[in-house]
């Protein structure tokens, strides 16, 4: 056990001198800590309809026409700057000059169809968050004159999918943040492993007192390590960010599961290959292909976590643990061909 002990300790100082493994974590660390930002920027192009629902975006409005219009309470409810001109050739001047962002004119009246006109720059990426954003505002003015007019249909009445916002966020940056660890984890085995045989120091570790499956153990201990600090780390970050992890417990667990599973996969493949480049390149190929396989499971491990985190019912300890057969069987795979894999020719 001192053996084992002592690899480990050896690993983990080696993971902290892998240029390309901590530019990785800290690309990691950048997206965790700053998952809000990152997340309004991606749904920006997933769903465009969220901007003015996650960003608080600061504009300027002219108003033309009905002063005392419910539009205006509206607009100002969702923090939008208003200002009313009762002349629109001023508010075309402001417009032009840039002082304005749009100018909206409202009719008088609640009664019959409102005939509204909104004017908007050129720029059509522009044009596009000032149209997300007053999206709600509208929407709120359009119930209002309906019950006005005595209509009782409200698109607040209209059911639906959830929140594209949510969704996105536990089905892409809360699994994303909890699997890159694991493949990490694979990509250190095979580097630390396949040194092991280009530098020879194979030959010095088999002559010496430490028993191979302690060596072996060792390295994928301390790959696991880092990969479940790591989503200890992300998790923590995410909930300063607002992003709460439900059954975070279980989800780190499941996180490190899959750590040591994709790490004893990466070191059966480095004991056959015993060189790093073409170690990698099954390693990835065999990293695609298993992931895509995995959805044929039910609860596959990325909709497990991405279930576990939202707290979803169904699913608990008793899904999580099943996933440890398939480790265990992997691990003793792993261990019993470990002399007869380094033993054959690369």
């Amino acid at each position: 056990m001192g053996a084992f002990w002592t690899i480990f300790n050896k690993e983990i100082r080696a993971i902290g001198k892998e240029k390309t493994i901590m530019l990785a974590i800290v690309i990691q660390l950048i997206i965790a800590s700053l998952s809000s930002v990152i997340l309004i920027g991606l749904m920006s192009f997933y769903d465009p309809s969220t901007i003015g629902q996650n960003t608080n975006i600061h504009l300027k409005i002219g108003i033309v026409g009905d002063d005392s219009s419910q539009l205006i309470r509206d607009l100002q409810r969702a923090h939008i700057n208003t200002i009313y001109y009762d002349n629109p050739d001023n508010a075309q001047q402001d417009f032009a000059k840039g002082s304005l962002d749009a100018v909206i004119y409202v009719p008088p009246g609640t009664a019959g169809v409102k005939d509204m006109k909104l004017f908007l720059p050129e720029s059509d990426s522009k044009s596009t968050v000032i149209l997300m954003v007053l999206k709600e505002p509208f929407k709120t003015y359009e119930n209002q004159l309906r019950e006005a007019s005595g209509v009782d249909v409200k698109y607040t009445d209209v059911t639906g999918r959830s929140s594209t916002t949510y969704e996105f966020l536990f089905s892409f940056i809360v699994p994303m943040l909890m699997l890159f660890p694991a493949f990490i984890a694979g990509s250190i085995v095979i580097d630390t492993l396949s040194e092991e045989f280009e530098n020879k120091t194979i030959d010095t570790l088999l002559a010496a007192p430490v028993a191979l499956k302690d060596m072996i153990g060792g390295k994928l201990a301390a790959s696991v390590f880092i990969a479940v600090i790591q989503c200890i780390l992300w998790a923590i970050l995410l909930s300063f960010n607002r992003i709460y992890i439900q059954n975070v417990v279980l989800v780190l667990v499941m996180s490190g599961l899959i750590a040591a599973f994709v790490a004893a996969g990466s070191a059966l493949i480095a004991l056959y290959f015993k060189d790093r480049e073409r170690s990698q390149f099954i390693y990835s190929v065999l990293l695609i292909t298993v992931a895509s396989l995995s959805y044929l499971v039910e609860p596959s491990p990325i909709g497990l976590i991405t279930r576990l985190a939202t707290g979803a019912p169904g699913v608990g300890a008793i899904n999580v643990a099943l996933y440890m057969v398939p480790l265990v069987l992997l691990l003793v795979l792993v261990m019993l061909n470990t002399k007869r894999l380094v033993a054959l020719k690369a």
